[in-house]
């Protein structure tokens, strides 16, 4: 009896012994338990790294913004473009495609410890609440200062925006009296297109900024008024347009192509190649028609430029656009962040694709645009090279590999980018007194009804002694060494002035017509 029951207890406790010896055997050759640290499940390296560095690292670090640094260092070996959103940014990162944000619809500007109301966007909560220009910023909901200490301008953003169906508390100072003003956030209207107006008769002008969600809708009711006003020859201005939706740059180029043309086609290795094609009768397809495009010209607005220089539908002028030929894919994170990476390249009619090269790396490919900035600020000709040549129908040389090379070149030196006139910017100068002479003189401003009344009145007047008067001694003494460009200055003042009154639009109408080298980048 004792035998047997040794040996019925035995039996399977030794085969289980072998059992499991197996199962360890086998998994340390598959090398998930390596030696002198036993672990049963092998880690992706990325996120062994993050664990020892919370962990192990001499200082305290903030997971989030080491997983965000370590993200992107791993998609920078990939390609410039592909970038990881961590989850606080998603939202503002999203909104930037988006035709509206949530908000109550002001923009502000902040002298000395003072927030003051610096433009009221026209239709907005903030508008409909009463809202005006220079209105001083006291309070938000009785216990958030907002004037009285100095604040970054993100901090108080974050103080008045808020969720939808919800609102924010003003006390406010108004002409010396104190006003408490309860302002709805809701979804703000923002469009892509900054301005559109007739030049002069016969020539229209539309600037887009970016391609968001319904830049196409915004495009044709800039578009259709001029139309119907007899327009024959249209300038679209895409500088410093960074491009965005590749389906808003396609449906523009529809509504200036005749026929049924090619317009783009992407691809990729996991991307089989789509094709992108005029499809409708367009709006304009046959008046005479120029793009403007500088260095910061990107994406989807060389998509659209060239598109039309393949079929010579357009004539290009002004500076090599920036070169970014990569096509990107958002995916959402389970984190609450997101992820674009690139999955295809983009291609003109032609098979054009006017990706710069980055093989050297990301900070070579960043530099390398710093370099071409500040040449074609000092007035130089870009001589970088130029890529694969291509003919159109028409026999006209286009090339690939470096953005979209003007029909005509158009430079000028960019006197603001010299250090001299850091003054301006970095002390707020040209801000501060813009928004200042404004409230001053505020009721005649109101009076004036268009921006062209405006340069036609204040053209004369000297903006550089009232900033000289305005400006600390400090100030005055820097702006001494820019006073041979005074000129520049002067006509800056008024476009921001006009910005203040009637927004973009305003600005682009008097900087446009002040501005000599406009004129000679038109048809």
């Amino acid at each position: 009896m004792q035998e047997k029951n040794n040996s019925n207890w035995s039996t399977p406790l030794f085969y289980a012994f072998l059992v499991i010896m197996g199962v360890v055997i086998g998994v340390f050759i598959k090398g998930e338990i390596p030696l002198g640290n036993i672990k049963w499940h092998k880690q992706d390296p990325m996120q062994e790294m993050l664990q020892l560095i919370q962990s192990k690292y001499v200082d305290s670090v903030d997971g989030d913004s080491a997983s965000t640094h370590l993200a992107n260092f791993y998609l920078a070996q990939l390609d410039p473009h592909s970038v990881y959103i961590p989850p606080s940014d998603l939202v503002e990162v999203n909104e930037q495609l988006m035709p509206n944000f949530k908000g109550i619809g002001i923009e502000f500007q902040q002298f000395r410890d003072s927030v003051f109301v610096g433009y009221v966007i026209k239709g907005s909560p903030a508008e409909k609440a009463g809202l005006q220009i220079g209105d001083i910023l006291l309070k938000a909901d009785d216990t958030i200062q907002l004037s009285g200490k100095k604040w970054e301008a993100d901090d108080i953003r974050k103080k008045i925006k808020g969720p939808s169906n919800t609102s924010v508390k003003l006390l406010i100072a108004r002409a010396g009296k104190t006003i408490t003003v309860i302002v709805p956030r809701d979804n703000v209207p923002v469009s892509s297109v900054d301005a559109s107006y007739f030049i002069k008769p016969d020539l229209g002008y539309i600037r887009i900024n970016k391609f968001a969600d319904r830049t196409y809708e915004a495009f044709m009711q800039a578009l259709d008024p001029l139309v119907q006003k007899g327009m024959k020859s249209l300038v679209l201005d895409l500088r410093g347009n960074g491009g965005g939706l590749l389906s808003e740059a396609v449906a523009i180029a529809d509504e200036l192509l005749s026929g049924n043309k090619l317009i783009v086609y992407t691809q990729g290795v996991h991307s089989p190649r789509v094709d992108y094609f005029s499809k409708r009768e367009g709006l304009f397809e046959q008046g005479s028609l120029t793009i403007l495009m500088d260095e910061t010209s990107a994406s989807a607005s060389e998509v659209l430029a060239g598109a039309l220089q393949d079929w010579d539908r357009a004539t290009i002028v002004g500076q090599r656009s920036f070169g970014k030929g990569l096509v990107q894919q958002q995916f959402n994170l389970s984190n609450g962040g997101a992820m674009r990476l690139t999955t295809a390249k983009y291609y003109t009619p032609l098979g054009r694709n006017i990706q710069r090269p980055y093989a050297n790396g990301k900070q070579t490919y960043e530099s390398d645009f710093v370099m071409r900035m500040h040449e074609d600020a000092m007035g130089l000709q870009d001589s970088s090279f130029k890529g694969q040549a291509f003919k159109t129908p028409k026999g006209k040389v286009v090339y690939g590999g470096g953005g979209i090379y003007p029909d005509k070149w158009v430079t000028g030196r960019n006197e603001f980018v010299d250090s001299n006139f850091s003054v301006l910017w970095n002390q707020s100068l040209l801000n501060d007194f813009v928004f200042h002479w404004y409230v001053k003189n505020k009721t005649a401003m109101i009076a004036i009804k268009s921006p062209a009344d405006f340069i036609q009145q204040y053209q004369k007047f000297d903006y550089w002694v009232a900033l000289n008067q305005f400006a600390n001694s400090e100030q005055r003494k820097k702006l001494q060494s820019i006073e041979k460009n005074k000129s520049l200055v002067q006509r800056q003042i008024m476009a921001l002035v006009a910005r203040i009154q009637w927004y973009k639009q305003g600005y682009y109408e008097v900087e446009n017509g002040l501005n000599p080298l406009f004129s000679t980048m038109l048809p």
